[in-house]
């Protein structure tokens, strides 16, 4: 698999180890992803949705479910500034016809799903696909951080557990290997505790092309790969062009995510300067064969932009395509502004190693 997509396991280590310089020398001029939010956002009102407006929905991969084009994402949700923003949050995208929900074990020490579970109360739990995801390898840490993440949400199922983090070569072995995390997942399944199965990663598209060689030597079929999609991604280690096609060949849905980079793509030349704006992100995003473009949402303007978004979305046509990714080129080709790919900012894994072997949030 990686020698058909042109790639080496000694051109990828040379290229995370440049990718890491690069990041270095230009930490200054990213900066930091964000952790609160921003001074800057939009404000619900300077949206006014089209009249008729709906929201567009895509087929979850060969799952049979529907999902809505845009999925609101859970790391932002723990960073609202308190919970009933939170919760207005979500109940307003499920309102506007946003059923697909992401959240993470750990995101925010656990916050993030805490305060989802209580947005969901009131019936909003029928209305909603739910995702979310693990960080254990081993069956017995799979196992109990699934449990942890049904007891915060108070439900008795989620709809899609997916293993987090898969940014480390040695990971498919593992969570494939004798007593791995994938046993974990199919015990649950089969419990009635989760009704899909998926997994997500960042760094690299060779870590998650090894992922799906080492599922299919297993005869297993992930329902669901969650992966950058944005206009930074082509120009420098791209999942869209390495990833992507083999997912819509196995029909397996597709989740776009980043469509922003969290934030950071907001801080780049092309978006400063008003040369791309973030519905267009949005709108490249959406016009890749994704089931879904997860975007986080930690203030109603936000989500009402990205609503917005959704509602007037039209697939760009290949020149608009080519045209977006040529406003970001001169700043994509080094990955300055896909932290995620070039440096461990956003390996929560990396700085929490005990979370891979573990159920406890703290060491």
């Amino acid at each position: 698999m990686a020698s058909k997509s042109g790639f080496r396991r000694r051109s990828f280590l040379s290229g995370v180890a440049a990718g890491v310089a690069a990041w270095r020398g230009r930490r200054a001029a990213a900066g930091e992803p964000p952790k609160k939010p921003q001074p800057g956002a939009p404000a619900p009102e300077d949206f006014k949705l089209p009249a008729g407006g709906h929201m567009p929905t895509r087929a979850l991969g060969r799952t049979g479910v529907e999902v809505s084009l845009l999925g609101l994402g859970g790391f932002h949700i723990g960073l609202a500034k308190d919970e009933a923003t939170a919760t207005r949050i979500i109940r307003t995208a499920i309102d506007h016809g946003v059923n697909f929900l992401d959240n993470c074990w750990d995101y925010n020490d656990g916050r993030s799903q805490v305060w989802m579970g209580r947005a969901l109360r009131d019936g909003y739990r029928k209305r909603a696909f739910l995702m979310t995801k693990i960080d254990g390898r081993t069956r017995q840490a799979a196992a109990d951080q699934i449990d942890q993440c049904l007891r915060a949400f108070g439900t008795d199922t989620i709809d899609l557990v997916q293993i987090h983090e898969v940014i480390r070569l040695s990971d498919p072995d593992r969570v494939f290997g004798p007593s791995g995390a994938i046993e974990a997942l199919e015990a649950a399944r089969k419990a009635g505790k989760i009704r899909f199965v998926g997994f997500t990663g960042h760094k690299s598209p060779e870590i998650h092309l090894r992922m799906l060689t080492i599922a299919r030597e297993h005869k297993y079929h992930f329902d669901t790969v969650q992966l950058p999609i944005n206009v930074m991604d082509p120009h420098y280690r791209s999942f869209g062009q390495h990833v992507v096609p083999e997912l819509v060949k196995d029909e397996i849905g597709v989740l776009g995510m980043k469509p922003l980079g969290s934030g950071l793509f907001l801080r780049s030349e092309p978006m400063r300067e008003h040369e791309i704006t973030p519905t267009e992100c949005l709108h490249f995003a959406m016009s890749q064969p994704t089931s879904v473009v997860i975007t986080g949402c930690d203030t109603l303007g936000i989500l009402m932009q990205g609503i917005d978004a959704a509602y007037r979305w039209h697939p760009m046509n290949e020149p608009e395509k080519r045209a977006a990714l040529a406003r970001t080129a001169a700043v994509a080709r080094h990955g300055e502004w896909e932290k995620y790919k070039t440096s461990e900012t956003f390996d929560g894994t990396a700085q929490h190693p005990w979370w891979l072997e573990t159920a406890s949030l703290e060491k």
